[in-house]
């Protein structure tokens, strides 16, 4: 196999067990804020909830971006 795939792979793997692993401490961050909407603690969790969903995001693209690229490099 090559370095490519087992980085793609790799990646992969690693986002899904970091998202899992932090899903539950954003979903009680979340509980949180919709219990107390007021406050400087309401707006800094809420930024790390925005952070988490930003940084998931950004990982999904850069894990299509090299599935792509893995497709290109075989089949190409």
């Amino acid at each position: 196999m090559d370095l490519l795939l087992w980085m793609t792979v790799g990646f992969i793997l690693l986002g899904f067990i970091v998202l899992i692993s932090m899903k539950k401490g954003m979903e009680r961050k979340l509980a949180f804020i919709t219990a107390s909407t007021e406050g400087e603690e309401s707006s800094t969790r809420a930024k790390s909830i925005i952070r988490w969903i930003a940084g998931a995001t950004a990982w999904g693209v850069a894990s299509m971006f090299l599935v792509v690229w893995c497709f290109h490099h075989y089949l190409g």
